[in-house]
């Protein structure tokens, strides 16, 4: 992908230095079997005739291919490990990490979510199209795209659609900070960001002039789900503007491993904190946040590359091994197709999938994927779930955990799970905040970075 125009790290991840302490879906046999849960369908590409949407550039091809099939949980079953890999910013550049990752995805039986920059299908030459928020007509923190650039990044998109993966958005101009940027936007600022990106999604045929290329096989005002926000930033106008347009997820925000649940009507799918080997914290979830703990510059030195990559790679395997070994809650990663320190996150989230992805019981999946369990589950079940701790497996084992509920006598109510709360510290000595550990970890970390000095 080539930009005209000067372009920041796509997608960078807020709290960057979150301080440390100590696993994703379908291997192949196990996920196909009828009755598994969360079983993903061999689906074969849609057969119908596209149904052309506005100009041509999206379309309705039918039910989207290799999609799990979400089954509610019986009582005494184990929950399937789940885990999430997903890239801000999505867009096919001359690195061709984005072709890379689709066949990494194949390869493991792990489909993914791609939030695209809706600027990745805007040319240049019609940047004053986009009118951000706070901004003057024309801006974007992460430039446009060129003729080839588009052209090469729908032929992506296409085909990781039709492989299961899902298409969500990163927004269009990437503003972080205090001048403008999405921390300060109102709900109707976010909901006039979401409406332009879908809009160059729509009409990048029209945009671009590649009015004989094939057409992305979705219609986006359905596909678009859910989001990340730029750095982070604006999540709480964002999470109202987003309930208000049907999305169904977030995952902008800071949580630990535990079981998500709604906020405001979204699933809270956040990044979370996981183990950093070697350092006395844990860090967020995602490839620029191991960076700038590491080298604090995207051209670190290279005697250090390889051992930064084992780190990363090492840290999310632990990170898998304390859910799949504990409470099975969905680990959620997030990256960017960057080559920051001579590619060595690339290598280290590949060679995760490599480890985790082939596990029995465990489903690599996309957001949107993992909602649709979500939604299939008795909430009374996920509420208990959500009872267990970062990393605890349930006392005496998942058949007794998730046992059918003895019906309570008529006349008296079944006594409700307790789960520790806000006021009430888990036990001596605990900080009242069921998110302690992130609360410590702030404190040894010190200033939160929100920003690489350079990037992409």
């Amino acid at each position: 992908m080539k930009a005209a125009t000067k372009r920041v790290a796509v997608g960078v991840a807020a709290t960057a230095v979150i301080a440390g302490l100590a696993g994703c879906g379908g291997s192949g046999s196990d996920a196909d079997k009828e009755g598994t849960p969360g079983a993903r369908k061999a689906a074969a590409a849609p057969k119908a005739a596209p149904r052309m949407i506005g100009d041509g550039s999206t379309a309705f091809t039918g039910v989207q291919p290799r999609q799990l099939r979400p089954q509610r949980l019986k009582p005494g079953q184990t929950p399937p490990q789940f885990v999430v890999y997903s890239w801000d910013g999505a867009g096919e550049d001359s690195q061709k990490l984005f072709s890379h990752f689709r066949e990494v995805g194949k390869k493991y039986d792990a489909t993914m979510t791609y939030f695209l920059s809706g600027v990745y299908l805007l040319p240049e030459e019609k940047a004053d199209l986009y009118l951000p928020p706070q901004h003057s007509a024309g801006r974007s923190d992460i430039g446009f795209n060129d003729t080839e650039g588009i052209r090469a990044t729908v032929r992506e998109l296409r085909a990781a659609w039709q492989e299961g993966n899902e298409v969500g958005t990163h927004f269009n101009g990437h503003f972080c900070g205090a001048e403008g940027g999405v921390g300060t936007w109102s709900v109707d600022e976010w909901k006039s960001e979401i409406t332009q990106a879908k809009s160059f999604v729509k009409n990048w045929k029209t945009n671009s002039g590649l009015t004989g290329e094939q057409p992305l096989p979705f219609d986006y005002d359905k596909e678009l789900v859910g989001a990340r926000t730029p750095c982070l930033e604006g999540r709480d106008n964002f999470v109202r503007a987003a309930g208000e347009l049907g999305f169904r997820y977030d995952t902008s925000g800071v949580n630990d491993q535990i079981w998500p649940e709604k906020d405001r009507g979204l699933w809270d799918l956040s990044l979370q904190l996981v183990p950093f080997p070697g350092r006395g914290f844990e860090t967020l979830s995602m490839d620029y946040n191991f960076m700038i703990n590491q080298s604090g510059t995207v051209k670190g030195d290279p005697a250090s590359h390889e051992y930064w990559g084992d780190q990363m790679r090492d840290g999310l395997v632990q990170a898998f091994d304390r859910a799949y070994q504990g409470n099975r809650a969905p680990l959620i990663i997030g990256n960017h197709f960057e080559s920051w320190n001579g590619g060595t996150y690339m290598r280290a989230i590949e060679e995760s999938i490599a480890t985790v992805c082939v596990k029995k019981d465990v489903r690599c999946v996309s957001f949107k994927q993992l909602a649709d369990w979500l939604d299939a589950q008795d909430p009374k079940v996920l509420q208990k779930l959500r009872t267990l701790e970062v990393g605890e497996a349930p006392k005496g084992g998942w058949t007794a955990f998730l046992a059918a509920q003895p019906v309570a006598p008529a006349g008296q109510p079944a006594k409700p799970e307790k789960r520790v709360s806000a006021a009430e510290p888990a036990s001596p000595g605990a900080a009242a905040d069921p998110g302690n550990r992130r609360t410590a970890a702030l404190r040894q970390a010190g200033p939160v970075l929100v920003r690489p000095a350079a990037g992409r």
